[in-house]
């Protein structure tokens, strides 16, 4: 049968081609559709990825560029997490916000000069006798290498004795270059601290208008998000503090006690560098353990320094896989194997300072993304302002009858 147009019913028209039209017309891309979907996904996921990758890069080179800039506003910021609070309950006590803010930055100069005065004149009032039973000690050790079980004569000893200096005096090069590095970097630490107190002193004063001027950077509708999550950054990092006084407390009493009771002179100048050393990874447990056990050297004989070693290890084995994992960890809220991997991290990335801020850096990260994501913030209806009321940040005069985006 055929209908009024012709064509036979049931019957599907033959389409015809031309040069102008494509046979598959109509049909999908074959191209793409034969790319299995766990390859697409992938894809897609891989070329985020690197661009992540590439930015974190960047991000981390400048970051070790500008190193003598970012440590020092780093370390104003630790120091601030700690004197904000102090500052800010003695304004609560309506004390007035500069005499609070005296206070404070008086309070921690004289704590930590305290300490090491106390620490170092200690140290240097017993010099004169350290040096007496350093001078002991090495003729009985001089003995007991000639008279001991490795039957060393003494043209061996002197030999050795003279092969030292000898190595000592052809590396004289070596040590004007390490002592002009050395001045170098004593003149880097400097400015530096010099730096970092200035940026405290200015958190102190106007550290809410710091922050709203960075949040006013972002765009108007990621505030919000913003401010609060770094708002719970800050009391991450406050914990942070808090929690690593406490560590550091605790190493300068176990190794302060093993030397007192061991007998150990000056156990109380060796607590107070190890307390003050624990805030330095690394770098200051090495320190001020190994000067610990060369005092119990000196003065008591290798036995006592055997134990007093066993206390140091002991102490920081202690700090190294229960502190800092388990207290840190818990007061930051980041997992014990994040603690140890950031730390790790951070050595590698940066050496020492690197150490030094991999938990706190990995905690407020941490705090603020989870914070942006819980959707919290959402419930806060007005952003912070654009820019900060503080007289310091205002680069615009202000004149009559001038208003922004005029």
């Amino acid at each position: 049968m055929t209908d009024s147009t012709g064509r036979e019913r049931g019957r599907t028209p033959r389409r015809t081609t031309d040069a102008t039209t494509p046979v598959h017309q109509d049909a999908p891309h074959e191209a793409t559709d034969s790319i299995p979907f766990g390859v697409q996904l992938a894809a897609g996921w891989s070329w985020r990825l690197l661009l992540i990758g590439g930015v974190l890069a960047v991000v981390v080179f400048l970051i070790i560029q500008l190193r003598l800039i970012v440590i020092p506003i780093l370390v104003a910021v630790l120091i601030g997490a700690l004197l904000v609070p102090f500052s800010s309950f003695l304004q609560r006590h309506r004390w007035p916000k500069w005499l609070a803010v005296t206070t404070a930055m008086l309070s921690a100069l004289v704590v930590v000069g305290g300490l090491l005065t106390l620490g170092i004149t200690q140290i240097v009032r017993g010099s004169d006798e350290l040096a007496a039973q350093s001078l002991v000690a090495w003729d009985r050790f001089r003995e007991w290498l000639l008279e001991g079980p490795f039957h060393i004569t003494e043209t061996q000893l002197n030999d050795w004795v003279a092969q030292i200096v000898e190595s000592v005096q052809q590396d004289s090069g070596l040590l004007v270059s390490g002592a002009l590095s050395l001045s170098s970097s004593l003149g880097h630490f400097l400015a530096g601290m010099l730096l970092a107190l200035f940026a405290t002193l200015f958190i102190l004063i106007d550290g809410r208008g710091i922050w709203n001027w960075i949040v006013g950077i972002f765009p108007r509708r990621g505030r919000v998000a913003i401010d609060h999550a770094g708002q719970a950054g800050w009391a991450t990092l406050q914990n942070f503090v808090k929690v690593q006084i406490l560590v550091a407390t605790i190493d300068a009493i176990g190794i302060g006690l093993g030397a007192f009771f061991l007998g150990v002179p000056l156990a109380v100048p060796i607590a107070i560098l190890v307390f003050l050393g624990s805030f330095i990874p690394i770098v200051g447990a090495v320190a001020t353990g190994a000067l610990a056990v060369f005092v119990a050297l000196v003065y008591n004989g290798p036995v006592i320094a055997l134990v007093m070693l066993g206390i140091v290890l002991l102490v920081q084995q202690v700090e190294g896989h229960v502190l800092q994992p388990l207290i840190m960890g818990t007061a930051v809220k980041v997992h014990p194997l994040g603690v140890v991997v950031a730390v790790a991290t951070g050595s590698l990335l940066a050496g020492i300072p690197g150490a030094l801020f991999a938990v706190p850096v990995a905690a407020v990260v941490n705090v603020m993304i989870l914070s942006v994501a819980s959707g919290a913030w959402k419930n806060e209806a007005n952003p912070p302002p654009a820019t900060a009321r503080a007289p310091l940040w205002r680069t615009v005069p202000k004149r009559p009858g001038y208003k922004r985006g005029e």
